[in-house]
C-alpha cells in the first residue's frame, strides 16, 4: 500500500484492545485501523480502563496507550488531527474533539437510541456503521428527531474479516463461542442434550455470565485469544452455532465461513445481513429446528452444498472495498 502525501494523527478512544476474542466492537475497530497505518498515518489507540498492560505497546503497526501508562489523552487530542470513537467512550471524546475544533468519527455497531443520542449531541464528522440495517435504524431516528444534530456524513464498514487469517480444515464439532444467555448459551445447552451421538464444543466469551454445565458430548474451552481461534476453534468445528438474541452483525459467523462451515443462526436483522443466504436460519425459541437443521447437516451432501454456499458468501464479504473506501473518507476529513 502506498504511503498517504500528508500523515495523519489519528486518536482512537475505546475502552480495551484484542488480542482477545468476543470484543467484536474492538476486533473490527483494530482491523480498520491497520490500513491506515499501513499508510503511513500515526494511529494512536487510548484506553479508558484498566488491564494488565502498563507501558504502551505496538500492535498491528498500531500504537496503543493503556490506561495505566497515565499519559495525558487530552493534551493528546489538542494535537491530533482525526478523533475516533465508540460505546461509551463517545460523549468524553467527542467532547474534548470538538473542543479543539478537531473531526470527531464515531463508530456504530448497536442500535440503542442512546448511541445515537450521544452522537447528535453536537457536530460530528462521520458515523460509520457496521451494517445496511443500522444505518436504516439510525437515519429513521433522526428523522424522529428533528432537534438532533445530525451527522455530516454515514457510511458502512462491515467488520473486516481477513479469510486467510481464519481459513482452515473443518474438525466434526458443533460449536458456539460465548457461552452467556443473550448467545444462546441455554439453547446450547438443550441441543447438545438431545443430540447425545452428536460432538459438540462450547467457548467461553469474553464477557456475559457464562452458562456452563457437564454434558460428556461437550467439551468446553476457555476464552481464545484471536489469533489462535483459527487452530483451537474453526480447526475443531463443522458446524457454527449463533443463537443470539441481539446481533448487529455476528462476527464469528462471517469467520467460520471463511472455512467453509455451515452457520446455523437465529435470524436477527444483523445475523440475516451478514450470513445472507448461506445461512441456515432458525428461531431461537425453536428448539426442534436446530436440532433438525443439525441432523440435517448429517447428511455430506447436504452439508457440501451449506459449506459451498458459506465459502462464496466469504468471498462476497471480501473486506477490500470497503477498507480503501474507509481510508479515502478519514484522509479527506
Amino acid at each position: 500500500m502506498e504511503k498517504a502525501e500528508s500523515p495523519k494523527r489519528i486518536i482512537v478512544r475505546i475502552h480495551s484492545a484484542p488480542p482477545h476474542h468476543n470484543a467484536g466492537g474492538e476486533m473490527a475497530l483494530f482491523s480498520m485501523l491497520r490500513p491506515l497505518a499501513a499508510r503511513g498515518h500515526r494511529v494512536e489507540v487510548w484506553l479508558s480502563r484498566y488491564g494488565k498492560a502498563r507501558d504502551p505497546y505496538m500492535l498491528d503497526g498500531v500504537l496503543v496507550i493503556p490506561l495505566a501508562s497515565r499519559l495525558d489523552f487530552g493534551s493528546a487530542i489538542r494535537h491530533a488531527d482525526v478523533v475516533i470513537s465508540q460505546y461509551e467512550n463517545v460523549p468524553s471524546a467527542a467532547a474534548l474533539a470538538r473542543g479543539y475544533g478537531i473531526p470527531f468519527v464515531a463508530l456504530a455497531h448497536n442500535p440503542a437510541p442512546v448511541i445515537f443520542k450521544n452522537i447528535a449531541s453536537g457536530t460530528t464528522a462521520m458515523v460509520v456503521y457496521n451494517s445496511l440495517h443500522l444505518q436504516a435504524e439510525a437515519e429513521a431516528l433522526f428523522a424522529e428527531r428533528p432537534k438532533w444534530t445530525r451527522p455530516t456524513r454515514g457510511m458502512v464498514v462491515r467488520p473486516p474479516v481477513f479469510a486467510q487469517d481464519y481459513a482452515t480444515k473443518p474438525g466434526d464439532r458443533i460449536t458456539l463461542i460465548n457461552l452467556n444467555s443473550a448467545k444462546g448459551g441455554d439453547l446450547f445447552w438443550k441441543v447438545a442434550s438431545r443430540l447425545p451421538e452428536h460432538r459438540f464444543l462450547a467457548v467461553q466469551g469474553a464477557y456475559g455470565q457464562q452458562i456452563l454445565r457437564d454434558l460428556p458430548n461437550v467439551d468446553v474451552i476457555e476464552q481464545v485469544p484471536s489469533e489462535q481461534m483459527r487452530d483451537q476453534v474453526y480447526a475443531r468445528t463443522r458446524v457454527l452455532l449463533v443463537p443470539s438474541h441481539v446481533e448487529s452483525w455476528g462476527r464469528v459467523g462471517v469467520e467460520a465461513m471463511a472455512s467453509g462451515i455451515p452457520v446455523i443462526a437465529n435470524p436477527t436483522a444483523g445475523l440475516s445481513e451478514s450470513l445472507g443466504d448461506a445461512g441456515i436460519f432458525c428461531d431461537v425459541d425453536d428448539i426442534d429446528a436446530w436440532v433438525a437443521s443439525i441432523r440435517a447437516l448429517d447428511n455430506p451432501a447436504e452439508w457440501q452444498a451449506a459449506s459451498d454456499r458459506a465459502f462464496q458468501r466469504s468471498k462476497d464479504l471480501d473486506p477490500a472495498q470497503d477498507l480503501a473506501a474507509w481510508v479515502e473518507a478519514i484522509e479527506a476529513l
